[in-house]
């Protein structure tokens, strides 16, 4: 008969994985049992003075889709809506009626929403947002005394006594 260790910290790593799965599980699945979702992947990069973002919303229609700026965060929202049951039909499974996306991103930077553009092509919305000026970046001129050589004391030849 050979002897094992119990070692207490292993259950309380299971513990600990099982709170972890039951916290997911319960943010997570919830939303999708109501047919909304979290999110949808995006891309956001800076390019010509301007903020894209690109994201994949397969499904949705462009007049389904709402875009603000809320200060300094990004929020798209889609609402995607199918056709009703047909009387003719019978469903076995009904998961495509309604479905809810929201999205909020941090932008990087201030932005100029007056300015703003989006489109809607083949399933990814693209939305450009051109940085507000006081976001761009600018040389800065340093002015100040000029430095001292080592060596220099600061006193010119007729303060010398």
């Amino acid at each position: 008969m050979s002897l094992t260790r119990w070692d207490p910290f292993s259950d309380l790593m299971s513990l600990r994985e099982a709170m972890n799965r039951l916290f997911e599980e319960s943010f997570t699945l919830a939303p999708r049992l109501v047919g909304e979702q979290r999110g949808f992947p995006i891309d956001m990069y800076e390019q010509d003075g301007n903020i894209i973002v690109e994201a994949d919303m397969p499904g949705v229609a462009p007049e389904e889709v709402n875009i603000q700026v809320q200060g300094d965060q990004l929020l798209i929202k889609a609402e995607s809506r199918r056709e009703e049951e047909k009387a003719e039909q019978q469903f076995y499974r009904h998961e495509r009626t309604v479905r809810r996306y929201t999205r909020m991103v941090p932008l990087p930077v201030p932005v100029k929403t007056d300015q703003a553009e989006a489109s809607f092509e083949n399933g990814t919305l693209k939305i450009r947002l051109p940085k507000s000026e006081q976001a761009r970046a600018r040389r800065i001129e340093v002015k100040g005394e000029q430095p001292m050589l080592a060596g220099e004391t600061g006193e010119t030849q007729g303060e010398r006594q």
